[in-house]
């Protein structure tokens, strides 16, 4: 414990003393406003390459795969859809390295095909096809390869090299920042679930100590506090579903938090990502839904004149059924989405009032660092928080929709408790 109290101020003493350094070197090199909107959505948003640590310029390079617009294939490298370009400045003699976008050629069956990453236009961040107006003159021209194009934002075309091009959005289904990171936590709930498995068939039903004793514990916490008590005696025909839905949420929470490689992808923050979960839930919910749970849907133990002749409460019950699904996607994306930013926006707070001099700078940073890993330490709270309540909710909508009914003969026994409707 003494050893833990003399190391965390010396850990806190470095962080203060480099980031203020940081900052303050950033600030002299680059006298230009912050875009703090951009920064945000350039840590949060999704990308065709991962960023090395500690770096903004260099990047981890991840497979492209598009179709183009007469139906060929094409798969490469993210790597040659950009170059570093190191610039000096003439009166610091200061070099400075930034990531620029190049035009990217493919041939095939003796025609050229060129791929781009527009930053203005519609297709922003997203990989192009530059469509040339005149094709024999652009393959006679060399310098369009590795080009640096002339961009108008919201344009439909762009200007390369003296030439027109059309820009064409092909099917993309490229392994981005964020479809790899998907794999990477699809990766680890595997390991981890499978080494329990592995634990029983080795040593029974002997007591497990530390990590897997914690996985154990996690697993009885879920499937008896939340599965159990919500759908009694279905637990077992949904649990493996839902212990995946948490597991899987929590790992990708807890990898958004780390800003190095396998880490920093922010996947629960993308509301793409949370939408196909609610979807998820959605299906299993109506698909497998019983007789009377669609009863109640569409003739509702209600007056007769709240459903006939206008249909007022089949209208509400059917909205209902979206309306669920929508929750869960929204608030795990809020949720996780909020934090991300707020942890951002107080790094950010650092090199805005850098500005104003050493003193408020120093004072800054020390703020700054100590919201940061207080909303840090929140959000680990946060990621386990946000896991249980998507697989609370969705065991809750799925045992509402198992119902069968409470109209029984006198004497005879009752269903499993109905699940409270969230």
């Amino acid at each position: 414990m003494k050893r833990i109290l003399t190391i965390i101020p010396l850990l806190m003493a470095l962080l203060f003393s480099s980031t203020a350094a940081y900052a303050a070197g950033a600030h002299e090199e680059k006298e230009e406003s912050l875009d703090v909107k951009e920064v945000i959505f350039h840590h949060l948003g999704d990308g065709y390459g991962w960023e090395v640590p500690f770096s903004h310029v260099y990047r981890i390079p991840l497979p492209v795969i598009v179709r183009a617009e007469d139906g060929k294939w094409f798969c490469f490298s993210s790597g040659k859809l950009s170059m570093v370009t190191v610039t000096e400045d003439e009166a610091t003699g200061k070099k400075h390295e930034e990531l620029t976008p190049v035009i990217h050629t493919e041939e095939r069956d003796g025609k050229k095909y060129y791929f781009y990453i527009p930053h203005l236009t519609q297709h922003k961040t997203k990989v192009v096809q530059l469509i040339p107006e005149a094709q024999a003159d652009a393959d006679a021209d060399a310098t369009i390869a590795g080009s640096h194009p002339h961009e108008v934002a919201d344009a439909s075309q762009i200007e390369v090299a003296g030439k027109e091009f059309e820009i064409y959005r092909p099917f993309d289904i490229s392994i981005t920042k964020n479809v790899l990171a998907l794999f990477i936590a699809a990766v680890l709930v595997t390991l981890m679930v499978m080494s329990v498995v592995r634990y029983y068939k080795r040593k029974g039903l002997k007591a497990p100590r530390k990590g897997m004793g914690f996985m154990e514990m996690l697993i009885d916490f879920i499937y008896t506090g939340v599965i159990k008590s919500s759908l009694g005696a279905k637990a077992n025909k949904f649990a493996p579903y839902l212990l995946t839905c948490f597991f899987f949420i929590l790992t990708m929470n807890l990898l958004g938090l780390i800003v190095i490689f396998p880490g920093g992808a922010n996947l629960t923050g993308n509301i793409a990502i949370t939408l196909v979960l609610a979807v998820a839930t959605f299906i299993i919910t109506n698909v497998l839904g019983t007789k009377h749970y669609w009863k109640e849907i569409f003739w509702p133990d209600v007056p007769l004149f709240l459903k006939f002749p206008l249909p007022i409460m089949q209208m509400i019950e059917v909205f209902g059924i979206f309306t669920k699904p929508a929750a869960l996607c929204v608030r795990l994306f809020a949720n996780m989405m909020g934090g991300h930013m707020i942890v951002i926006t107080l790094t950010l707070l650092i090199f805005i009032f850098a500005a104003f001099g050493a003193a408020a700078l120093g004072a800054s940073v020390v703020v700054s660092v100590l919201f940061t890993i207080f909303m840090l330490l929140l959000d680990v709270l946060v990621s386990f928080i946000q896991a249980y309540v998507f697989t609370l909710l969705s065991a809750l909508f799925i045992s509402a929709a198992q119902e069968s009914g409470h109209h029984h003969k006198d004497g005879e026994g009752h269903d499993e408790p109905a699940a409270i409707e969230a």
